[in-house]
């Protein structure tokens, strides 16, 4: 699974990276990915909005920085997998969270990251898993939150 993920992360920055050209080596930065990907969002979503209609909270202005300044403040994510760890804090945020947020907060619970673009990774991995649901771009929920709802 790792390797798939890696790949797929490696393939990733390669298509980001033709996207912006070669303005660096160190290839696009995450705000880049951001905006193309508001971008391409927006040719694809009608103006009225998202089906079932955006969270509260949640527009393309309102993503969270990347905080460099984090340190670990437990090791309560050592062992788990992304999807897991994520399950994890979005029943504790009772509501939907950006991977930017999501990267901050597996940080904090002593997540170690293998590849270069992190937030890849969680959008890849939360993409790919049926528990989760994208409610905005780069903004990810729990679909089951969703049955617990209509009951």
């Amino acid at each position: 699974m790792d390797a798939l993920v890696s790949q797929t992360e490696a393939a990733m920055f390669r298509i980001m990276s033709s996207m912006f050209g070669a303005q660096s080596n160190a290839g696009p930065s995450d705000a880049q990915i951001e905006a193309a990907l508001r971008h391409d969002s927006a040719k694809r979503i009608p103006a009225t909005g998202y089906a079932g209609g955006r969270p509260s909270g949640v527009s393309h202005g309102d993503i969270p920085a990347i905080r460099a300044d984090i340190e670990p403040s437990s090791d309560r994510f050592f062992d788990r997998t992304i999807p897991q760890a994520t399950t994890m804090l979005l029943r504790e945020a009772a509501g939907p969270l950006h991977v930017n947020e999501v990267y901050n907060r597996l940080l904090e619970g002593g997540f170690k990251f293998t590849g270069n673009n992190p937030t890849i990774s969680i959008a890849v991995s939360l993409n790919r898993n049926q528990r989760f649901r994208k409610v905005a771009p780069g903004t990810f929920d729990l679909v089951i939150r969703d049955a617990t709802k209509a009951s």
